[in-house]
């Protein structure tokens, strides 16, 4: 049966770029971008922060629950299917109806933090977004680095990606999945 890939991680990491090449290997696939959804609202977009808002919540929850939907159609139609999200300490309780699924790997893209600050500003640049998305990287690593050995408990495969290429990456994800492309 063909797999559903979970890829979440912190901000600049690479797991859109990671995604969608993983997708690329497969001759039947769909790419999710759980941004790409949120960005669909037009007015009245709320964004992570440090606190987040009872509208942000909101925002994030449909766009994951939309992102379920989606995920869960394509596969029955014979899709691979591989959505890339931001972790947060919550996103579990968004994807409950897809984590149980047996054709699910859940994995957590997680380079060195000083990585992930060297990848944002190497695709930032000099952009007023650079310091927004700093900010987002110290929050989720602060968070994440307390949960990952629960998160690998609970079967989320961690990828340390720090000396990874992109292609190194999903041929790493590959062989830990066991899928073959």
């Amino acid at each position: 049966m063909n797999p559903i890939y979970l890829i979440v991680g912190p901000p600049a990491v690479g797991k859109s770029t990671t995604s969608r090449a993983l997708a690329a290997r497969f001759p039947k696939s769909l790419h999710i971008p759980v941004d790409d959804l949120r960005n669909m609202v037009v007015s009245g977009i709320a964004l992570p922060g440090a606190v987040w808002s009872d509208d942000l919540t909101q925002q994030v929850a449909l766009a994951r629950t939309s992102v379920v939907h989606m995920a869960l159609a394509y596969h029955r139609a014979g899709f691979v299917v591989v959505i890339d999200d931001f972790w947060d300490p919550n996103h579990q309780s968004d994807y409950r109806d897809l984590l149980g699924h047996p054709n699910l790997h859940k994995i957590v893209l997680y380079p060195g933090q000083g990585e992930a600050h060297r990848r944002n500003l190497q695709r930032s640049g000099e952009s007023p977004a650079r310091a927004y998305i700093d900010e987002g990287v110290r929050i989720v690593y602060q968070q994440l680095n307390a949960a990952v050995p629960q998160l690998a408990q609970e079967g989320w495969i961690v990828v340390d990606t720090t000396a990874l290429s992109v292609e190194a990456t999903v041929t790493a994800i590959l062989q830990l999945t066991a899928v073959e492309s």
